[in-house]
């Protein structure tokens, strides 16, 4: 089994961590032009947008009879307010109906396998960020479930923000490097961030709610052990007001796709971490009551158990 790591040398936050991997001890010429290999770790290169690489995991091993237990994607992020900021997050549009054209790739009602690592991963992230100076000019955060390639392997995006000049940062992508290189165990410590069932904490945060960057939802990420799955911001969770008075409402009075996002974003969850307890932990404070009482129905029907901060840890 091997682990990809996929850059692109058409973005600076892509290919600038990807040479600094490639400056660090271990790596050789992979078997295809513009791959490298280290160990168990396969470093591809290429030269389109990572956003519509689709199914890489599955080409990569038609190719080379290697098969491939996770994908990691180097990108930079972009955000209204340009600040600094390095990020990890799970990918999919599980909101999105059959037939709409996804705006940053994937395919309609889609959500990959989230890596078992972003919660290590954020962890061990804003340590070495720390340890290098780049906070509190950068911001450590998770982000919301979005966007493409459309993967089956688990997945996970790491990205430098939130401009052409925080993309180019050479101290960045080095910072990015080493927590490759710490988290799958290239330096010859323990990788970080590997599931499994026999862990002593088996629960599993399915994010609910709020806003991109979810602050609810990462307060209880940022603590020692907490796994988590997709993150659902409010966009991913269209709901049609029913114009009801009443505070009871039944979840099927309620249209939209949230339901559809819900379900794809916990099968998902559930495939990534196998023999793990899914729980869901919603960001209260983002949603009117009539959402609320709509979305604790449906996840009481389908069997959901809803978390406080404290189940998690």
């Amino acid at each position: 089994m091997v682990k990809l790591v996929v850059a692109t040398t058409t973005d600076p936050a892509s290919i600038n961590p990807a040479n600094a991997l490639l400056a660090m001890p271990g790596w050789h010429p992979g078997p295809f032009f513009q791959s490298f290999a280290n160990e168990e770790v396969r470093l591809v290169l290429h030269d389109k947008s990572i956003i519509v690489e689709d199914h890489l995991d599955q080409r990569w091993e038609e190719a080379t009879g290697e098969p491939v237990d996770e994908v990691i994607f180097l990108s930079k992020h972009t955000a209204v307010s340009n600040r600094p900021a390095l990020t990890v997050h799970p990918i999919g549009v599980p909101h999105l109906r059959e037939g709409e054209i996804p705006p940053q790739g994937g395919k309609p009602g889609w959500a990959a396998p989230p890596s078992p690592r972003i919660g290590p991963w954020l962890r061990l992230l804003k340590k070495i960020a720390h340890s290098h100076n780049l906070v509190p000019e950068f911001e450590i955060t998770l982000e919301g479930t979005h966007h493409g390639p459309v993967t089956n392997k688990p997945t996970m995006f790491i990205e430098i923000g939130s401009t052409e000049e925080y993309w180019k940062r050479q101290d960045a992508a080095r910072v990015i490097a080493l927590l490759i290189t710490e988290g799958l165990g290239l330096g010859g410590g323990a990788a970080v961030g590997n599931w499994s069932r026999e862990n002593d904490n088996n629960r599993v945060l399915l994010g609910i709610g709020g806003g991109h960057y979810a602050p609810r939802h990462m307060d209880i990420v940022l603590k020692d052990g907490v796994w988590v799955g997709h993150l659902l911001s409010g966009y991913s969770l269209p709901m049609e007001d029913p114009s009801l008075s009443k505070v009871e409402i039944n979840a099927k009075e309620v249209g939209g796709t949230w339901r559809e996002s819900i379900k794809a974003a916990f099968e998902a969850t559930r495939l990534a971490f196998p023999g793990g307890e899914i729980i869901a932990h919603l960001d209260h404070k983002s949603f009117k009551s009539w959402q609320k009482n709509a979305i604790t129905g449906f996840l009481g029907e389908q069997n959901i158990k809803i978390g406080k901060p404290a189940d998690f840890y």
